[in-house]
């Protein structure tokens, strides 16, 4: 943490706030703080100011962009905030099946995680129809080995669970309640 603090304030000072290794390292510190320290207001300004001077520096398609964009998406998801982060990953997942194409990894990645959005929201068949197809695609693109395509395999099977099943979806709600009781809506490991 404290090497990302001090890359940034170098980089600020020799290259300026909008250089793009500015702003990388801006990106860099913001996951630190909430991974290691857990300051989520801090994180959340650093994430937005980056992503603000990415848009305006390299425009709202750079991939570089998009990677500010889904790193406060994540967020927002940890900080409870499910809708907000939904709508921001299907901002990216548009984005990115524009410029990258429907089977780029990087897309199949903000298809994955717009379905684990669909699902935190209770949309659990709207997230199995579009795990699946990120599924397939993995298995096509990535083969059956990669571990993207295991995690949407794995997906696959507990959202086929909770798209069919009652008592599991019921089981699923009451999970996320008592989450969201002890932890102010973050996950039990924040």
């Amino acid at each position: 943490m404290q090497l990302d603090e001090d890359t940034l304030a170098r980089r600020r000072r020799v290259l300026g706030e909008d250089h793009p290794d500015t702003l990388t390292s801006a990106d860099n510190l913001a996951v630190s703080l909430l991974a290691v320290r857990e300051q989520h207001q801090a994180a959340r300004e650093l994430n937005e100011d980056t992503l603000a001077r990415r848009r305006r520096v390299l425009g709202e398609d750079h991939p570089d962009t998009l990677t500010s964009a889904s790193n406060l998406a994540m967020l927002l998801a940890r900080l409870g905030e499910s809708q907000a982060a939904r709508e921001l990953d299907e901002d990216i997942l548009a984005r990115r099946r524009r410029v990258l194409g429907e089977d780029h990894p990087d897309t199949l990645t903000s298809a994955f995680t717009v379905a684990a959005d669909l699902a935190e929201l209770g949309e659990y068949q709207a997230a199995k129809e579009l795990n699946e197809d990120t599924l397939a695609r993995r298995r096509r693109v990535l083969g059956d080995g990669h571990l993207d395509t295991v995690a949407s395999a794995s997906f696959a099977l507990m959202l086929s669970g909770l798209a069919a099943d009652p008592e599991a979806r019921a089981a699923m709600e009451s999970l996320k309640a008592a989450w969201s009781e002890r932890g102010e809506g973050r996950q039990p490991d924040s």
